[in-house]
């Protein structure tokens, strides 16, 4: 039987992609729970996996040439589980291209900016005009290349569900929050629709989601991971 990996997570957008990519994958894991509204991304033990104090991170115990491997950055951490497993990371070179550049996009474009529209429109001590309509406006350029995309797609990458798309929909997902809109999306809402329906995302999803706060208010959210019983 397969060692389970070792998951170092807090229900976030960036803890949820890997969440969703184990299950999704069918791989055997085990929850530790960092706590980063505590500070526990600051600690001794857990700096040795992942060096840049964020989570996720994991430790796949059976790791190349069957020694055990820490990983920090969750794109990186999804690349890993597709070479792993053969899974979700494209079948062709030119299908391995495009998972990988959606990938970037999410790491370096999508992410960051939703990341710091949340931060500014709900969370910021001071009201900074300026940067809530830089980080909104970006976002909502960025759901525009998404909806462009997914207008000739089923899914991110093509007709294929990929890492990918694991990456970008737990950001997308909050769409509401970062102030967006998806009556001028029809692409990105049928997508979102068509990835909150797979069962993978919706365990992954639900992975403490107790948690988040929020939770208890979200009657959306709860209706739809009652559906896993």
């Amino acid at each position: 039987m397969t060692a389970p990996i070792d998951l170092y997570y807090w229900p976030t957008p960036n803890g949820w992609k890997i969440s969703i990519a184990l299950e999704e994958m069918g791989l055997p894991y085990d929850t530790h729970l960092i706590n980063i509204g505590a500070g526990d991304q600051f600690h001794p033990e857990f700096l040795k996996i992942a060096p840049n104090n964020r989570m996720p991170a994991i430790v796949d115990p059976d790791g190349p040439d069957g020694a055990p491997i820490s990983i920090f950055e969750s794109g990186a951490i999804l690349q890993y589980l597709a070479r792993k497993t053969g899974q979700f990371g494209g079948r062709t070179e030119r299908e391995r291209i495009a998972v990988d550049q959606w990938l970037m996009w999410q790491m370096g474009g999508l992410g960051p900016m939703a990341g710091q529209a949340h931060h500014f429109l709900k969370f910021a001590k001071e009201d900074i005009p300026y940067a809530k309509d830089r980080y909104r406006d970006e976002t909502a350029r960025l759901y525009g290349v998404l909806d462009r995309q997914l207008a000739q797609n089923e899914f991110v990458a093509g007709e294929f569900i990929s890492i990918a798309d694991f990456s970008i929909w737990g950001w997308a997902s909050l769409w509401e929050g970062q102030q967006q809109t998806l009556e001028d999306k029809p692409h990105m809402a049928r997508w979102l629709e068509t990835m909150w329906a797979r069962e993978g995302v919706l365990r992954g999803r639900a992975l403490m989601a107790e948690r988040r706060p929020g939770y208890a208010e979200d009657k959306d959210l709860q209706r739809r991971l009652a559906a896993l019983g």
